[in-house]
């Protein structure tokens, strides 16, 4: 059975091409390994906290700013693929995912990030990473869905007009 569905798969998809997704999921697994732990332990421990503003670059040139976020998306967008692809190759793929989010931006992404983070396996596993590495756990802000439903509730109410 085994043999026939590869024969198949080598009727549409070339060897090389077979061979050379392997190597790449490979690479990417042992890759990962190495520099997922490497990042999120480099990372301050107030980086997850949606009460701290974060300024990437601030300080330098505008043309260096544009073109350091431009690198920086585009290196998010293929750890996030990356991870995608993990969920179904060999991976850490959700925290590759996490990774890509982080060096993403869009709106909402500080809430969507600590919302990840926030899970308490996905949490316990970090920061047993930066433990091992004498690193602070990561700080994650208070569950602020109460303040967000008095302020809808506040909005509709029409009060703030």
């Amino acid at each position: 059975m085994m043999d026939g569905l590869l024969e198949n798969l080598q009727a549409i998809i070339p060897v090389k091409v077979l061979l050379g997704l392997t190597v790449a999921s490979v690479v990417g697994f042992i890759g990962s390994l190495i520099a997922i732990p490497l990042i999120l332990v480099r990372l301050p421990a107030d980086y997850f906290d949606t009460r701290v503003p974060r300024h990437w670059m601030k300080d330098h040139h505008p043309v260096l700013r544009v073109i350091g976020l431009v690198v920086k998306n585009a290196v998010g967008a293929v750890f996030f693929l990356a991870g995608f692809a993990m969920l179904f190759l060999p991976g850490q793929g959700v925290l590759t995912i996490l990774i890509g989010i982080s060096l993403m931006n869009f709106p909402g992404k500080q809430q969507l990030e600590a919302k990840l983070i926030g899970q308490p396996a996905v949490l316990r596993a970090i920061n047993a990473m930066r433990n091992k590495f004498n690193k602070p756990p990561l700080i994650i802000a208070p569950d602020l869905s109460h303040h967000c439903t008095q302020l809808s509730g506040r909005e509709k109410s029409g009060a703030d007009y």
